[in-house]
């Protein structure tokens, strides 16, 4: 009901959502995090598989495209990286399917509102309570966000310290209601 992680029938809430407050309204994934995603999306992060945005940026329009029209966000803002990495990487695949969802969904992105300061170790490799001190002071709101209901867009939710962070940045800034949508959901 809250992250969209899946849940065991009978239950409405997974075991992070249950023991903590969050700072978002509510969020939803595509699909599972598995490793055949994962697969995919390193071929589309790191191996220059773009075209796959466009792919999977339909998937999410098609699935919860819905949901998030009835969220009526006024702006989509995509999870920033530093500038370093992104010219590593040479983009960032939040903004890239930021932008891709925006198009269909006719909503506009701010992919400059949100900058990451700070180097961070990769999420992937630390548990829970390591990616919330890895983030900790990560993120900076570059303009006004009073009032603004806004969709955070990523590529993955595992154990949503990013979307946390990002959030409760975006909140303390004067933002309004919080969502978020992303290609991939972590399992239980």
């Amino acid at each position: 009901m809250k992250c969209g992680k899946p849940v065991p029938e009978m239950e409405e809430y997974c075991v992070d959502c249950k023991e903590r407050k969050r700072e978002f309204c509510q969020g939803r994934g595509v699909f599972l995090y598995n490793m055949q995603m994962k697969n995919s999306l390193l071929r589309y992060k790191y191996y220059g598989s773009r075209e796959y945005g466009r792919y999977y940026a339909e998937e999410i329009f098609r699935h919860v495209g819905t949901q998030i029209k009835h969220w009526k966000p006024d702006v989509l803002v995509p999870v920033p990286m530093t500038r370093r990495k992104k010219r590593i990487r040479g983009f960032n695949q939040a903004e890239d399917l930021a932008e891709k969802i925006g198009e269909l969904l006719q909503i506009p992105v701010a992919a400059g509102l949100a900058v990451k300061k700070k180097e961070t170790k990769s999420q992937k490799k630390l548990n829970a309570a390591e990616r919330m001190g890895n983030l900790k002071d990560a993120f900076v709101i570059t303009e006004s966000v009073q009032g603004l209901k806004i969709l955070i867009v990523d590529d993955v939710y595992t154990t949503g310290s990013t979307i946390e962070t990002l959030a409760g940045c975006l909140k303390e800034s004067g933002a309004g209601e919080i969502y978020f949508v992303t290609l991939c959901i972590g399992q239980l």
